[in-house]
């Protein structure tokens, strides 16, 4: 079963200005990148905040529905979003 390796979706920031957000699965880790506009180049994300492990979450669970990805793969994320915020409740 092939997993694919880039999930990436659209949020906007406390300002409200728009922005790409893509995370990228390498190894047993997943990476998260971000860009303001379609021709610019992707800046890493050194801290990710909750909305883009929520999202990376909700998209796991969604293609692990349809085979896309492992369902262990959700747990993995569950667990690496319990030890970066232990006060948010799952």
């Amino acid at each position: 079963m092939g997993a694919k390796a880039e999930i990436g979706w659209t949020r906007h920031d406390e300002e409200g200005v728009k922005f790409d957000v893509y995370a990228q699965h390498i190894g047993s880790q997943w990476i998260f990148y971000r860009r303001a506009k379609r021709n610019e180049q992707w800046h890493l994300i050194q801290d990710p905040p909750i909305e883009d492990w929520l999202k990376l979450l909700d998209s796991v669970q969604r293609r692990s529905q349809r085979r896309l990805h492992r369902p262990e793969e959700e747990g993995k994320i569950r667990k690496a979003i319990r030890d970066r915020f232990p006060e948010v409740k799952m």
